[in-house]
């Protein structure tokens, strides 16, 4: 299965070389044809006897042709063992119950967040392709994070052979919790950097990097590949699909479900590319009904779905569910390469639309196309506050804020879909700890505006009495690395600076 970039269908490359290279020369993204796609399927009752480990082979081997059995296993092996997810024994990503519906339960990794879940295998991919590919050049990956890509970048990446990163998050964007996880990063191949900025101008200069020529001539003669580990890379992208399909599997292991019952999913959504990876499911032959985008205050993505204008010329909010408050969701440009049956060219003119405009509109026709698989609801800082006050009170939960936004968009939901009789599956992306003033602040009657985020953390183990992961609370105790803030142009010469020095 070869790759194309989303802007250029005659640029095509292979897996591994799409891993470490992570952004096309056009800044296109690498996705396969939908045509090669259309031939691929999983058998889903031949994996209800198997592992998520096991699933997660039997996925990725149809979409990593250029790697052996061997090493997807090894890969497999190395990121999803106990080492990185033994805070919760009886599953990587376990099904529960709230209320009538499920929570998928995707913060049990390293960094308590749902990129754990690929950004513990990415590295690995990346060193198995550029042990092949390049090995007299060091790759260099950038990655900007909203919140919790970033920690989990650094976790996943730390000490790697010939590797190095550099996280750049917002100023003012992020959790203190998030900020403080990347603050204390270890390793001696890691470098953290506030923006003086928001996510979309993060995200918007790690893309620029990619694409200047200054830069690429610099790399070259020092014999750096420029690489990624935000879901733009498609070795980021792909492995989310396998949780998509192990919470069904678990669905009907545990007769919630009948095999080939359809069931939604409903995601909190920010660069979408999470809620993609369920849309690949799909292809795949997942019964999915519908996929269920939950937007913040920033819901420019539900915009886009009811009317097909996605529009970036808006305010961006700052809201306690910080690693939705995006306005340029880079991977909706993978999910219109995909329904637009590979057409590069008009792919090309909207994203040259989003850059010079800040707005475009899709036809008629491929907006048709979206709405039959998504359909998107927002939630505001009331209702997602409110959310997080109910699951706790009526379903006994605990819930983070990006998870209080699905749980939101789900009720708003089922009132306008009454007679639906789908078994719904809600995402739930980060612990509720990472987030535990705000989460304390909607629970109980504490004064948490006094409180430091260590004693939120205790009091929020009071009234819950749910157990606070270890890799949060023992950030009390670990030294502050990383605590520069840069204005844009200082992160671009800061970035040379590091490409110099790898040569050395």
């Amino acid at each position: 299965m070869k790759l194309h970039s989303t802007r250029n269908i005659n640029e095509t490359i292979g897996q591994k070389s799409a891993i470490i290279k992570g952004l096309s020369n056009d800044g296109g993204l690498y996705f396969p044809h939908p045509k090669e796609l259309s031939k691929c399927s999983i058998d889903i009752k031949s994996l209800l006897s198997l592992s998520y480990q096991e699933i997660a082979f039997e996925i990725l081997k149809i979409f990593l042709s250029d790697f052996t059995d061997e090493e997807i296993k090894l890969c497999i092996a190395n990121a999803y063992g106990e080492n990185n997810f033994e805070e919760f024994k009886t599953s990587i990503a376990p099904t529960t119950k709230i209320g009538n519906n499920f929570l998928l339960e995707l913060y049990h990794g390293p960094t308590c967040a749902f990129k754990d879940m690929a950004l513990t295998i990415l590295p690995h991919f990346l060193t198995t392709a550029h042990s092949e590919n390049s090995k007299n050049n060091k790759v260099y990956i950038l990655t900007a994070t909203s919140g919790d890509t970033g920690k989990a970048a650094l976790s996943g990446f730390k000490d790697a052979k010939n590797t190095f990163i550099t996280v750049f998050y917002p100023t003012y964007g992020v959790s203190e919790m998030q900020k403080l996880q990347m603050q204390t990063s270890e390793g001696n191949n890691v470098s953290v950097v506030a923006l003086n900025g928001n996510f979309d101008d993060c995200q918007r200069l790690v893309k620029e990097i990619y694409t200047d020529d200054n830069i690429k001539d610099l790399c070259a003669k020092n014999n750096v590949v420029l690489s990624s580990a935000n879901s733009i890379n498609i070795g980021r992208l792909i492995p989310q699909t396998v949780y998509y399909i192990n919470s069904y599997i678990e669905l009907v292991k545990t007769n919630q479900i009948k095999l080939y019952d359809k069931v939604n999913f409903v995601v909190p959504t920010g660069n979408f590319g999470d809620i993609l990876a369920g849309y690949i499911a799909k292809l795949l032959m997942l019964p999915i009904n519908k996929l269920i985008c939950a937007s913040n205050d920033n819901n420019v993505l539900t915009d886009f779905i009811n009317s097909g204008i996605y529009n970036k010329n808006r305010e961006l909010y700052k809201t306690i569910s910080p690693s939705m408050d995006i306005l340029v969701s880079s991977n909706l440009e993978r999910l219109l390469f995909l329904l637009s049956n590979g057409d590069s060219l008009y792919i090309k003119s909207l994203m040259n639309d989003l850059n010079e405009k800040g707005t475009y509109k899709i036809s008629a026709e491929l907006l048709s196309k979206i709405q039959e698989t998504f359909v998107a609801y927002s939630a505001n800082e009331n209702e997602c506050k409110s959310a997080i006050k109910k699951a706790f009170e009526k379903d006994k939960r605990l819930i983070d804020p990006h998870t209080a936004v699905a749980y939101s968009c789900l009720n708003k939901f089922l009132i306008d879909n009454k007679m639906q009789q789908n078994v719904n599956l809600i995402l739930s992306t980060a612990s509720p700890y990472k987030f535990a003033k705000t989460v304390l602040g909607c629970i109980s009657d504490e004064d948490v505006e006094n409180l430091n985020d260590f004693e939120c953390l205790n009091k929020l183990y009071e009234v819950s009495k749910e157990p606070i992961p270890k890799n949060l609370s023992s950030l009390k105790n670990k030294q502050i690395r990383f605590a520069k803030t840069l204005s844009y142009d200082d992160c671009r010469n800061y970035v040379k600076n590091i490409i110099g020095e790898l040569n050395d």
